[in-house]
């Protein structure tokens, strides 16, 4: 789950859909680099652990929001690295993989091209089945 309005909808499908599922929402701090702006200072933190539990408060805290909104509790984790390798080396630790359609940055189209989508490299290569939710 990032900031986006695509990852909140697919928490909630998930919360709504599947009631009796444990569900795990996943953060991932990305790697430092040109396009990464916000990791930038993981490096320079003494604990690069806690700096990416830092970073994901905001993200969590509108997570906490969203499942208390259906009377649900969720675990969270956090990830640090490449969003959508995170994802994919954690998937068989689960049932379903729910993700929105775009993240944050969906409309940076040189991120993209460069990158490309998380949500596009999970749904290709995920061990489970990828629910993808606009």
């Amino acid at each position: 789950m990032d900031n986006s309005e695509h990852a909140s909808h697919a928490l909630e499908y998930a919360l709504e859909n599947h009631p009796e599922a444990d569900v795990t929402v996943l953060h991932v701090v990305g790697v430092p680099s040109m396009m990464m702006g916000e990791a930038v200072g993981l490096p320079l933190a003494d604990d690069i652990s806690e700096a990416a539990a830092e970073h994901a408060e905001a993200v969590f805290e509108r997570a906490y929001e969203v499942a208390d909104e259906h009377g649900r509790e969720i675990n969270t984790n956090v990830g640090i690295g490449h969003p959508a390798r995170n994802i994919l080396d954690r998937a068989e630790d689960y049932d379903t993989i729910v993700l929105g359609a775009h993240g944050a940055d969906w409309s940076r189209a040189t991120r993209q091209f460069l990158v490309g989508n998380v949500t596009e490299t999970v749904s290709k290569r995920a061990s489970v089945p990828v629910i993808i939710v606009h």
